[in-house]
């Protein structure tokens, strides 16, 4: 019996250290590895090439994925909800047998809409992840993400637009 206890206990720390951890997480600010995007809705795909005034930073093959609350947002035209995520992979353009593929992962950027967690960045939280690796690698959000969405404000800061 006493075995069970601790079995017991052991699980209810370890539980209860998990959601105290997301909830700081959550907390603080901080936008997670969106777990799952490639099976959302893709919306959008770009290919940025040289030339192009974004290509030192984002020169590749843009791929973008909504959630549902964000897609259900793209097709009615209106704000997005809180909860509302989308996902922008960048991966790098490359010439093979005559056509443009995909070659290895650059970056993948995350934008979540909490209204009260972001309220600064007009309610949306941003993270770029660097490669293959989930190593966060966005320091300032509003330099390096949200200063650029301004451009966006009309569309609630989102730059795809729902293609049917």
């Amino acid at each position: 019996m006493y075995r069970g206890l601790r079995y017991c206990f052991a699980v209810s720390l370890l539980i209860l250290t998990t959601v105290v951890y997301l909830w700081s997480a959550g907390q603080s600010g901080k936008v997670a590895y969106p777990e799952g995007y490639r099976f959302w809705t893709h919306v959008k795909s770009m290919v940025i090439q040289e030339g192009h005034s974004l290509y030192q930073a984002f020169g590749g093959i843009h791929h973008v994925y909504a959630n549902a609350k964000a897609l259900k947002a793209l097709q009615a035209h209106k704000p997005f909800p809180d909860g509302s995520v989308f996902a922008f992979d960048l991966l790098e353009a490359k010439a093979q047998d005559h056509a443009i593929v995909e070659g290895s992962r650059k970056v993948l950027g995350v934008m979540v809409k909490d209204s009260k967690r972001f309220s600064s960045t007009g309610g949306w939280g941003f993270q770029a992840f660097q490669g293959q690796e989930r190593k966060p690698i966005v320091t300032d959000t509003v330099a390096q993400c949200f200063q650029c969405h301004q451009g966006a404000k009309d569309r609630d800061y989102v730059f795809s637009e729902f293609r049917p």
